[in-house]
């Protein structure tokens, strides 16, 4: 069966890395991305230059006629989708405590980090479970390592949305078990990646990662590795699991 796989937010970071490690792995690949188009094409020449196929679709999860697009496109181009990777996700443009929150980062936050991968999980499983007709497949949720920590003195707002996620997880994953559809999640630690810069701590890793357990911060790639195992038949009975990849730190 053709592995057909539409990884979120897939234009740089874990997202990008995913999808070049499915490449590489001969999968037809879906690069969702909001803006950022160029960065786009460029994975996409990764994952066609590696042996897999792939398709760019520009999209805001959580924004829901986007999503129905998205699925629609992928449907079209390559057929029903075999694994879903919910990765797009913000956590707002600056660091920030409990009473510095303001209504429209919150909302947004919440809109794609959880609406999102709530409105991304429906349509794959309306077209993979097979209470619905389909022949199964695999969502790997990522989440944050901040779900356990609460994310105090950076952003709670973000942190609460991962907990959301790890709720999500295991709720579906009991709903579909029987369905052949498997829910995973990784909870990524310190990784460097752009999304530092973007909430406005561009030198976070520089100066944290080596107070971590393992002494550095995590790359894209071993977060991608994690993810490409949870979506293939080598993990056929993992299901509602959560891991973390954090070099060891809680």
């Amino acid at each position: 069966m053709k592995n057909i796989v539409i990884v979120t937010g897939a234009s740089r970071g874990i997202g990008a890395a995913t999808a070049r490690k499915l490449g590489a792995k001969g999968a037809c690949v879906v690069i969702n991305y909001n803006q950022a188009e160029k960065q786009a094409q460029a994975v996409l020449n990764d994952v066609i230059q590696a042996g897999g196929q792939g398709l760019c679709i520009q999209g805001d999860v959580g924004r829901e006629s986007d999503v129905l697009r998205m699925f629609e496109q992928t449907q079209k181009h390559f057929g029903v989708p075999t694994g879903l990777v919910n990765n797009a996700g913000i956590a707002g443009s600056s660091k920030r405590r409990i009473e510095d929150l303001d209504f429209e980062t919150m909302t947004d936050i919440m809109r794609i980090n959880v609406i999102g991968t709530l409105l991304c999980s429906r349509e794959a499983v309306l077209r993979m479970s097979q209470r619905n007709g389909g022949k199964g497949g695999a969502i790997v949720n990522v989440s944050s390592l901040g779900a356990l920590t609460g994310s105090p003195f950076t952003f709670v707002d973000y942190g609460a949305s991962k907990g959301a996620v790890d709720t999500l997880t295991t709720g579906m994953a009991t709903e579909l078990a029987k369905y052949g559809v498997r829910v995973n999640g990784v909870r990524p630690g310190m990784i460097d990646t752009e999304i530092h810069a973007s909430a406005g701590m561009a030198d976070r890793v520089e100066k944290h990662g080596p107070q971590m357990p393992m002494g550095r911060a995590g790359l894209a790639e071993e977060v991608a590795d994690v993810i490409v195992f949870l979506l293939s038949k080598e993990s056929s009975y993992v299901t509602g699991t959560m891991v973390d990849v954090s070099g060891g730190a809680r």
